[in-house]
């Protein structure tokens, strides 16, 4: 089975576009006619600004969903230690799963995730709607 790939397009309005394929060159054509997806479609044109190889589908998606969560300027951040690794003559820095793990943000009281019923908090509805 062929390796899976995250990559990260930069759009022409400036956005990023992340996903995950296993045959990069079929989905940057693909993205490059329109027809890839929705979100790009209308952001022409678009060029490879980060590519990440992973061992199978499900390793691919946890990565993906993981650079989804960052900031943009975490984001940025990644795109401008690959383009200065990629650079000729450059030595590749290990790959962004090599750095240590962000912590993960404390929880407010009221977020148990036990579905209150409500927006944000609110107490649950009680009766019949």
């Amino acid at each position: 089975m062929p390796p899976w790939t995250v990559y990260i397009l930069a759009c022409h309005d400036g956005s990023l576009y992340t996903g995950i394929t296993n045959d990069l060159d079929r989905r940057l054509a693909a993205h490059t006619a329109g027809a890839a997806s929705r979100y790009t479609r209308s952001r022409l044109p678009v060029r490879l600004a980060y590519r990440e190889p992973a061992a199978d589908r499900a390793t691919a998606l946890r990565r993906e969903a993981a650079i989804k969560r960052l900031t943009r300027a975490d984001k940025l951040a990644l795109l401008a230690g690959w383009e200065s690794s990629a650079a000729p003559g450059a030595a590749r820095r290990g790959t962004p799963r090599d750095r240590a793990p962000r912590a993960a943000a404390p929880r407010s009281p009221r977020s148990t995730g036990r579905g209150s019923g409500g927006p944000r908090g609110s107490p649950p509805r009680s009766g019949r709607r």
